[in-house]
């Protein structure tokens, strides 16, 4: 584990640091057969079957982090996130990591999403 403070657990807190980086790559979610791709973001297996998120080229979604080192047993941060984006009518799948939330919006709506989400960081 890195230096730095621990995570970060109450709601204000991770609004007030959630500090959003808008990647400029485009991702795509892909069911996959066999060995996964290595470029594979995150994988999610399932009964059905296993989802990679994959960095693509013409990829419908854009991938935005909140940088704010969110405690996983943190209450209200993904509700807050998504409430926020919802009310805009933007489409949010979140993917958690140990140290950061990782926000899969439209490609197409990603300007207005990180706005959302830079304004939501200012009121909390």
């Amino acid at each position: 584990m890195t230096g730095g403070a621990g995570p970060v657990s109450d709601l204000a807190g991770m609004l007030a640091g959630m500090a959003p980086v808008l990647d400029a790559q485009r991702w795509a979610f892909v069911v996959v057969d066999g060995e996964p791709p290595a470029d594979a973001f995150a994988l999610i297996r399932e009964d059905e079957g296993t989802t990679a998120i994959l960095p693509q080229d013409g990829g419908a979604f854009a991938r935005i982090t909140l940088m704010v080192h969110s405690a996983l047993d943190g209450v209200g941060l993904t509700a807050a996130v998504a409430g926020a984006l919802a009310a805009q009518g933007i489409a949010c799948n979140v993917v958690a990591g140990f140290h950061h939330d990782h926000l899969f919006v439209p490609w197409a709506r990603r300007g207005e999403a990180l706005d959302v989400l830079q304004r939501l960081s200012q009121v909390g």
